[in-house]
């Protein structure tokens, strides 16, 4: 047995023996997406008869019970910077969370200055021959986060998962720095690919048409995106620079339409700042190395992604006002998700040269509300300002924003929304005397 096994063995502990080291008052940031230590918060409930006053920094995906408990209310309560479907349905109800405004830039200094943690728990690879275990594919707020653990000797807890994939640019955890080690097997987070319907795919062939050869493209996920992806394995020479890697920009890879040459930043090489997808895509990106994980800092600064020619960034937002105010985390009053890079990308653009923002969506949403209004719902938070809007695509054409009078605004986001909604969009910009 190596020194570095001995040390692994010597600070292996179960779950419970892991939570003994969390004490009122602490505040724990736990990583999230594809490296949360899913076992660890399946049990954080546990404690909380003997615990007061203690805060978890908790990420979008997963749901456990300490979320939705109103039992917890006093004794582990969230901070969040980006809502999943469970905390507006029902944390939020209970009083269990408080929303922390921030852009995906600055998650990491947010959770640092604003409410410091003291306790660090992340999910993790095998540790190696040298002692290091990897922080997998997310570097959202995670890398940066655990690195100033390190340097500054915070309780950190790994949970060692034999499923997890590592990759160019993953974090290395010596375990001479780590406090406990358990073990918890589960599955990787798989977020299957969405199959595109056909005003979706409308849509997708719409604003791949707006992406000329040689840009650096940034994608979500969803499926838009993924039509999007599909239009666009006819280009050549595209490449990446985005803070989600999904599969779409995998097959964009595999077919030949992505090789990063005509990159003026970082060429040949595809940086993001989180992976999410299938299994096929975490050994594709963990066997590639030219895909590489980096900070949020690094990808989502608009300066950074202003350094990029031909920059075009691809996304969506809930609804848009027709001044061209753009509301992409919450329905009215009610937060559902984030900032996220909605904000950065679009003012990175804005800024690069030859640079392109598109927000697409439909007209429509599957409950029947319409997306383009004379005003925002009450309430509803502006993610990007008006004066940052570049296109806007619906399944019914294309606005160009940027540049234009607001009446110019007012005529072009009528012609793309819905049908039925033309008219009285087109009386209350009347009334408003916008046109």
């Amino acid at each position: 047995m190596t020194d570095y096994q001995k040390m692994y063995a010597d600070k292996q502990r179960t779950i419970p023996e892991a939570l003994e080291l969390v004490k009122s008052g602490d505040v724990i940031f736990t990583t999230n997406n594809y490296s949360e230590p899913a076992g660890f918060l399946s049990h954080l409930h546990e404690i909380a008869p003997r615990v007061e006053n203690v805060r978890v920094w908790k990420g979008r995906s997963g749901e456990y019970p300490f979320m939705s408990d109103p039992a917890m209310k006093g004794h582990i309560e969230m901070y969040a910077y980006f809502y999943g479907p469970l905390f507006s349905k029902k944390s939020q109800p209970l009083d269990l969370v408080e929303f922390v405004p921030t852009d995906l830039m600055n998650y990491y200094y947010i959770a640092v200055a604003g409410h410091p943690a003291n306790v660090y728990v992340t999910g993790v690879t095998e540790m190696d021959e040298n002692g290091y275990f990897y922080l997998p594919m997310n570097h959202v707020a995670d890398g940066v986060t655990m690195q100033h653990a390190i340097d500054e000797g915070g309780t950190i807890i790994v949970e060692v998962n034999k499923n997890f994939h590592r990759m160019n640019g993953s974090l290395r955890i010596h375990v001479s720095d780590v406090a406990a080690v358990i073990r918890y097997d589960q599955p990787e987070l798989i977020n299957p690919t969405m199959e595109s319907t056909e005003v979706e795919k409308a849509i997708g062939e719409t604003v791949a048409s707006l992406v000329e050869d040689g840009d650096t493209i940034q994608l979500g996920i969803g499926g838009i995106p993924n039509a999007v992806g599909m239009f666009l394995k006819d280009k050549h020479d595209l490449g990446i620079h985005t803070e989600m890697f999904t599969t779409a920009l995998m097959e964009l890879i595999q077919c030949g339409a992505v090789n990063g040459e005509r990159k003026t930043v970082d060429k040949g090489i595809h940086p993001c700042a989180f992976v999410e997808g299938e299994a096929e895509l975490y050994d594709f990106v963990s066997r590639n190395k030219n895909i590489v994980l980096r900070a949020a800092p690094e990808i989502v600064d608009p300066f950074i992604v202003a350094q990029h020619d031909h920059m075009t960034a691809i996304n969506t937002c809930v609804e848009i006002d027709l001044t061209g105010q753009v509301a992409s985390e919450s329905v009215g009053w009610r937060q559902i998700a984030g900032a996220g890079g909605a904000f950065c990308f679009a003012y990175g653009t804005f800024r690069a040269k030859h640079g392109k923002n598109i927000l697409a969506f439909q007209s429509k949403t599957k409950r029947g509300d319409y997306k383009i209004k004379s005003q925002l719902t009450p309430g509803a938070i502006v993610t990007i300002p008006r004066n940052y809007v570049d296109y806007i695509v619906t399944e019914y054409g294309v606005a160009r924003l940027k540049g234009c009078t607001v009446s110019e605004r007012v005529r072009q986001l009528i012609a793309i929304a819905h049908p039925d909604q033309r008219q009285e969009l087109t009386e209350q910009a009347r009334a408003m005397l916008m046109i």
